[in-house]
């Protein structure tokens, strides 16, 4: 069942107006790992913005461009839309840039190896590294073919050469540093395909609450709670049993490392102790970060033990 979020004065903003000759915006977007669905109503100007097990209320305010929605008496819980970009924030906590089913980040960065390569998609150009001339980069012209709840597909040319850059967002793993991305590329050029990876691997993390199932083999006390949540800025925070936590990352081609936490002061019972105590180090030793195929998250350290998590299906309070 969702549960309606309001905040006072919602009754007296339904007389508030769009901008003549729009319309609310709707549809259905990925804000990283969180799923939104953006709807509007025919006998108001109001949006709902419905995830998880929640549904958020906002009324249209004013924005020097696109659409921009607020809940009422709350300014920092905003949606905001101009074409296919979106962005979200609930309760002061911004959430990835929110895509449509098959969008793209911008800039969007793609790379492959052997033979090295790199693109970059910056608006209507094309930054591109061609296979076997890692000296220079061109900047080319490029245009939106394809696009899809799959992908995206590009094309250009470049000194007479057909080039064509195809997107499907699907999970991809770098052939040679093993670091995933949020999609698999291939770059045609001149009939020559080349497989690699692309996008922002943090919309792999961010977005979500993981809760840990798992530590290094052992299952965790019944009742208790263990959660990971990767935010803006590099910043982690969560529940390690008893205290909560917060703490920061980095997260690059040759794995991930958390930085020291701080902790709450509470005491709780012994076992619950040690349980926060074993994941606070697990988690300070902790090397590399993966998804699953469950779609789990799997942090490791260098000896093998590993950090298992799933995504919340509800919000905690």
């Amino acid at each position: 069942m969702l549960s309606v979020v309001t905040a006072s004065g919602l009754a007296a903003t339904a007389c508030s107006s769009l901008p003549e000759g729009s319309k609310p915006v709707s549809g259905v977007y990925s804000c990283g790992q969180l799923e939104i669905a953006v709807s509007g109503t025919e006998d108001s100007n109001l949006i709902s913005v419905d995830y998880l097990d929640r549904r958020i209320l906002l009324k249209p305010a004013e924005s020097a461009s696109g659409a921009l929605y607020v809940a009422p008496g709350d300014e920092t819980t905003r949606f905001w839309s101009k074409g296919e970009r979106a962005t979200l924030a609930i309760q002061g906590q911004t959430y990835p840039e929110c895509l449509p089913p098959g969008g793209l980040e911008m800039p969007f960065e793609a790379r492959g190896n052997e033979p090295f390569w790199h693109v970059t998609i910056e608006g209507q150009a094309l930054l591109l590294t061609r296979p076997y001339e890692e000296d220079g980069t061109r900047r080319i012209p490029v245009e939106l073919q394809t696009a899809n709840r799959h992908g995206r597909e590009f094309v250009a040319t470049l000194d007479d050469l057909p080039i064509t850059l195809t997107v499907a967002r699907q999970l991809c793993e770098d052939s040679m540093s093993g670091a995933q991305y949020p999609a698999q590329v291939r770059l045609a050029v001149n009939g020559g395909e080349f497989n690699g990876c692309g996008g922002d691997p943090q919309r792999l993390f961010r977005g979500a609450e993981w809760v840990v199932e798992d530590l290094a083999g052992s299952g965790i006390i019944d009742r208790s709670q263990i959660t990971i949540k990767f935010l803006e800025d590099n910043r982690i925070a969560g529940r390690s049993s008893c205290n909560r936590y917060t703490g920061s990352y980095k997260l690059g081609d040759e794995g991930i490392a958390f930085g020291q936490v701080a902790i709450t002061r509470m005491a709780c019972a012994p076992a619950l102790m040690r349980q926060e105590d074993r994941f606070l180090n697990l988690l300070a030793s902790v090397a590399s970060a993966k998804i699953g195929r469950q779609g789990e998250l799997r942090l490791s350290t260098q000896e093998g033990d590993t950090i298992r998590a799933f995504q919340s299906d509800h919000v905690s309070p």
